[in-house]
This record gives structure tokens, sequence and C-alpha cells, in this order.
């Protein structure tokens, strides 16, 4: 059987430059009309992130077989070459040789205030990615640009491909419309809590109604764990304690691939959830979105603690 997951969404940089201060003490609000501020950030690295990058990263860690389907620049070439060497199949990484990788740059001061700015790059293009022909046994369509996001679900749609629809950071792209026809072509519906409300506000239907015309909807809530919604019906899936938390850049997309690998798996949803839920505080106590290293002793151990649950990968 095929256990191929395509991973639709942004490969990109993150730029990530620590502000020893506090952000409210050089912003003042008399002065916000002609702004004109400068930090100095002694500490910066730069990561691997993007949501198909992220998600890709955390399924290779479950030993799955993600094919991640992005654009990027020519300045990603040890970014694809690290896939590579992970052993991941980069042949639906498109690479636009004129184009930069997109970037996220990000200021965050002592406060875990942060300043943002995004250069989409290469995924203005990423529709012209064509996914067709490359069977999978599931996919998951993450943010990307909004066109590429309706480009892949069509034909995942029409290849038969059942996917997930990860709304995330497009949610400002997508109105009620949007969603609907989205929805339509999708299996399941993931969203953390405050994407979850506005799904709910620009479509007029419920939860438990999408739950009814999806595979499943399932709704995290950070440290208070997550909501799996079938058939109008409820389950909670109790969060597994984190002593430390230390950054919570890629928690989404670690989630994402916990239940993408138990899909593939044939485990129950509540399994997959639950597994969704291991992974994803694994990777709150690293910093940067593709750091943690969890051995599969370490991600079973802690499924058969929290959850009772004897599985393997």
């Amino acid at each position: 059987m095929n256990q191929d997951v395509l991973i639709c969404g942004s490969i990109a940089f993150d730029t990530i430059a620590v502000f020893e201060g506090r952000f409210r003490d050089h912003i003042l609000a008399e002065s916000i009309k002609s702004l004109s501020v400068s930090f100095f950030v002694p500490t910066l690295r730069k990561e691997y992130g993007g949501c198909a990058g992220n998600i890709a990263y955390n399924l290779h860690l479950l030993g799955g077989r993600p094919v991640p389907v992005g654009t990027v620049g020519a300045d990603a070439e040890d970014y694809v070459q690290r896939m590579r060497d992970l052993g991941m199949d980069t042949s639906l990484v498109r690479v636009l040789p004129e184009a930069y990788t997109p970037q996220c740059y990000i200021t965050t001061d002592q406060e875990n205030n942060q300043i943002a700015s995004f250069h989409p790059g290469a995924m203005l293009r990423s529709a012209e990615n064509d996914l067709s022909g490359h069977p999978a046994a599931w996919a998951i369509v993450a943010p990307d640009s909004k066109d590429a996001m309706f480009a892949h679900a069509r034909r995942l749609h029409q290849a038969g491909i059942p996917f997930v629809f990860d709304l995330g950071q497009a949610m400002p792209l997508f109105e009620g419309p949007d969603l609907e026809q989205m929805l339509a072509m999708a299996s399941i519906l993931t969203a953390n809590d405050y994407e979850a409300s506005v799904i709910v506000e620009r479509t007029g239907r419920t939860l438990q109604d999408w739950s009814c015309r999806l595979q499943a909807v399932i709704v995290t809530h950070g440290a208070h764990g997550s909501v799996l919604h079938v058939d109008g019906q409820s389950t909670d899936i109790a969060p597994v304690p984190v002593s430390e938390p230390l950054d919570p850049t890629g928690c989404g997309d670690a989630h994402r691939a916990g239940l993408l690998h138990g899909l593939v798996q044939g485990w129950t949803l509540v399994e997959a959830c639950c597994l969704a839920n291991v992974m994803g505080s694994l990777k709150i106590m690293s910093k940067g979105p593709q750091n943690h290293q969890p051995g599969h002793a370490r991600i079973l151990d802690s499924l058969s603690r929290h959850y009772g649950l004897d599985k393997s990968l």
C-alpha cells in the first residue's frame, strides 16, 4: 500500500532576532503616526521553516513518508539538500532561480512580543507546482498562497486523495464562500480555537455541522489539549503536560504530522489525535520548528504514559 503523504504548503526560512528589551518602552503612543524605531538585536538565528517543511520534518521523525509540495528560490539549495539527506522525496519541490525563497523576519522582545515581516517570494507561483500523477495515502493543504491552496485541493480531490485542510496563517485570505468551497473537497478540517471561531463566523455553520459534513473536525486548544468532532459529537483529547515549554513555533505543524501519521497507519481518529498531541508537546520543548529529535522510543513512551496506547510507529 502506498504510504506517501503529500505535504502542500509553504517552505520558508525564519530569521529570528531577539531584542533584549521591551517594545513598549520604545514605541510610544504619541509618536505612532510617525513611527521610526531601531532595535539592537545581539542574538540572531536562521531556521528552516514553513508549514510544509515543518510538517514534513515531523512526519519524517515518525518514520512516515512525507512528500513536500512547495516552491522555493535558488537560495534554498541547502534546505532542499537537507530534505534529501533526511531521505525525503523532493521531486515536488519546485525551484525558481529568479525568485527568493519565502522568508519570515521576526524580532522578539523579552516579553515574547513579536514584530514580523513576511516576503512570499517563490510562494506566489506555488499554484503552478502540479502534483497530479503522484499517488498518496493522504495529503494536507496547509497555508500557502490562496491560489496554490485551491489548485492543490482541486487536484487532490480529482485524484481521489483524501486531505486535511489546515487554514492557519492563510485565514485572512479566505472569506465564507472560499471556506465552503474548500471544505466541500476536504476530508478533515483542523484549526486552532481562534481559527475555528473565525470559520464558524464566516460560514455561518457550527463545528458540529461541519463535523457531520466532513470525516472529522479537530480543534487545538494549546496547553489545554484538543477536541475531536465527529458526526456532531465531541471528544476531548487531554493535553500532554510539559514541564518546560521553550518555543511554540511549529507546534501546530508537529500536531498535523502526528495526525497524518496516525491516519496513514489506520489508527482511529482518537488515537491519531493522541499522537498529534504528543508531537506538539515534544516540539514545544525545543527552540525552532525543526530542531527537536525525539526517537521512536520517547514518542511511544509518551503515548503510552499519557493515553495508555500500546502502539508501534
